[in-house]
């Protein structure tokens, strides 16, 4: 009767000691597109890590995008540990807007700054999306009355301000992102630029009305390319 009585109790004991990062994957692999981006990412991705010494375990991403150049990039390491070495690029299927921020809904700008991904859509209408924390405290500072939102990094190559990287690039990204998570990183940062923003570059666009907030930005991207790790905040 005991055994029964533990028998009976095991699914639900088990369920119990799941960590919570690992029942966030398991979560998103109900979904049939995650399922799917698994078969057919996960073993390439598993040895790419393992050739550059990464631990899916431990796995740490840090995301930047530029509007000039059109291009996403995914980089890497073990959680904590030194640099971060770029993993993949993939290009921006197709932009909208011009140089600047997002100022308001409607605009069809970019936005640009520092973000973190929080939403995980398995379910997206672009067939899988990262959901950024667009309008920060930042954005928010401008005193827009509406801002605008919604603004994902996702499938297909269409967009009016978000960006987009076609269904198999974001099948990939998607899958690292959720090992990340799994892996114990709750914060997943993204940052867009309109350009390198190095000195030389910064001078050649002097004269645009967005000069200023870019020269905000300039520390956080300068710091990076010195280091290849994040600065404090």
């Amino acid at each position: 009767m005991r055994a029964a009585f533990l028998l009976l109790w095991l699914p639900v004991l088990l369920s119990c000691t799941l960590p919570a990062d690992s029942t966030f994957r398991l979560e998103q692999q109900r979904y049939p597109r995650v399922r799917a981006a698994y078969a057919a990412r996960w073993p390439a991705l598993q040895a790419e890590l393992r050739r550059r010494h990464l631990d899916a375990d431990r796995l740490e991403l840090y995301l930047r995008a530029f509007k000039i150049g059109r291009r996403v990039e995914v980089w890497a390491r073990n959680h904590g540990q030194g640099r971060y070495q770029l993993l993949r690029r993939y290009h921006l299927a197709g932009t909208s807007g011009t140089l600047g921020p997002k100022l308001k809904s409607g605009d069809g700008q970019i936005p640009e700054g520092c973000y973190r991904v929080d939403r995980y859509n398995p379910s997206s209408l672009y067939h899988l999306s990262l959901g950024l924390d667009y309008p920060n405290a930042h954005d928010r500072a401008r005193g827009e009355q509406d801002p605008g939102g919604d603004i994902f990094i996702h499938g297909s190559n269409v967009t009016i301000g978000c960006l987009p990287i076609t269904n198999d690039c974001v099948e990939e990204l998607y899958v690292l992102a959720v090992e990340a998570r799994a892996a114990g990183q709750d914060t997943l940062p993204v940052h867009i630029f309109p350009f390198e923003l190095n000195p030389t570059d910064l001078a050649a666009h002097w004269s645009s009305p967005h000069h200023a907030f870019w020269a905000t930005l300039a520390p956080t991207y300068q710091y990076f390319e010195q280091h290849h790790t994040l600065p404090a905040r």
